[in-house]
């Protein structure tokens, strides 16, 4: 989970704390304990539920075990129900700085204009290899962490599966996923699969008040609730101002079947310019997150537990109108038009009115 503490925000690397994967933690802990430890690992589930920091965590205490003279592993006996390392300590401080000789971290990286790459290439998977076989240069392990590695190309990801193929001895390899289903099936068969949960409501908000203090309690517990389980995206949208957009957005939903095209373009008027961008894709993706909901509702589920008042109302009454195929068609227009705005850099303001105005036809119904 990125972006973990207030100021300065701490990226996964530097994170001491972890929530909610306890079971998770501990099958790592105990996998390390048995001397027979997979060599390479993949930790998949939701974006923003602390894969990374359980990652890096690992890494960590991993590094933390040193050589004796006869060339067994020793330190003190690692914790019972934990894969914690003091923040104080040499190894947690390199890991958090970088400067760690024996871990190597893979992401996406700049190109040559200095732009960052929507994926993961082969120059950045290349340096595996060489940094594995090398002699660790604290006497204990050489430790790799890829994320996401569902960025990787195709031959950044064939690059890889050379290496998990045939791991050299005293080698870790930590593959951090959102979507596992998009890696090479030889890889995710070389690889022991650890499958974390997203969050409950509780921990995110938890998460939320220790990273974002200036939010009060009770709109931390609607971002966590909105956030789905995701830490991550409970922060974000704290930073980007979610809640009071949703709360706007519901409004404007709730004089459908005609719109209040005043409140409409005053939404769509704070889509421009370079402040704007932000805004536009929160409003977008919670758009497109309130039609899945509408449309479970049409399909014959309770309404959720709503986040802002008015909400699940709003959802009873549409979904009573128009129809469950025509809400389903609204979305997949909705999501191809915002996908489409993306990559054609269309006017904003012009594809967040239309996204809203496509959805008075089957209001009306």
């Amino acid at each position: 989970m990125s972006d973990e503490e207030t100021e300065p925000d701490l990226a996964p690397r530097a994170n001491p704390a972890l929530y909610g994967h306890e079971s998770a933690e501990k099958t790592l802990l105990d996998a390390y304990k048995s001397g027979k430890m997979a060599h390479a690992w993949l930790l998949c589930g939701p974006r923003g539920i602390g894969k990374a920091t359980l990652a890096y965590r690992f890494a960590r205490f991993v590094l933390a075990q040193i050589k004796s003279a006869d060339g067994d592993l020793f330190r003190a006996p690692p914790p019972k129900e934990s894969l914690a390392i003091a923040p104080d300590d040499p190894v947690f401080r390199r890991v958090a700085s970088g400067g760690h000789a024996d871990l190597l971290t893979v992401e996406r990286t700049e190109n040559e204009r200095g732009k960052l790459r929507d994926e993961i290439v082969i120059e950045d998977t290349r340096r595996i290899g060489g940094f594995l076989h090398l002699t660790p240069a604290e006497g204990g392990w050489r430790v790799v962490v890829i994320d996401c590695a569902e960025e990787m190309n195709r031959n950044a990801a064939n690059a890889v599966l050379k290496i998990v193929e045939e791991p050299p001895s005293q080698a870790l390899i930590l593959l951090v996923s959102h979507a596992p289903g998009r890696l090479l099936p030889t890889i995710r068969s070389r690889c022991r699969r650890l499958a974390l949960n997203s969050l409950d409501e509780a921990t995110t908000a938890r998460i939320l008040l220790e990273q974002r203090p200036e939010v009060n309690p009770a709109d931390a517990a609607a971002l966590a609730r909105l956030a789905e389980g995701s830490a991550g995206r409970a922060i974000d949208l704290a930073d980007q101002g979610g809640l009071a957009l949703l709360r706007h957005m519901v409004g404007l939903l709730e004089t459908l079947p005609r719109l209040d095209v005043d409140a409409l373009y005053k939404l769509a008027n704070r889509m421009g310019g370079t402040e704007g961008e932000a805004a536009f894709r929160t409003v977008t993706d919670l758009l497109l997150w309130w039609l899945v909901r509408l449309i479970r509702v049409g399909a014959g589920e309770e309404a959720p537990l709503q986040v802002v008042t008015g909400e699940s109302e709003l959802y009873r009454r549409l979904a009573a109108r128009g129809g469950l195929d025509r809400w389903l068609e609204v979305w997949e227009k909705t999501r191809a038009l915002v996908a489409r705005a993306a990559a054609a850099n269309l006017e904003r303001k012009q594809v967040l009115l239309n996204a809203f105005l496509a959805l008075e036809a089957p209001a009306s119904v």
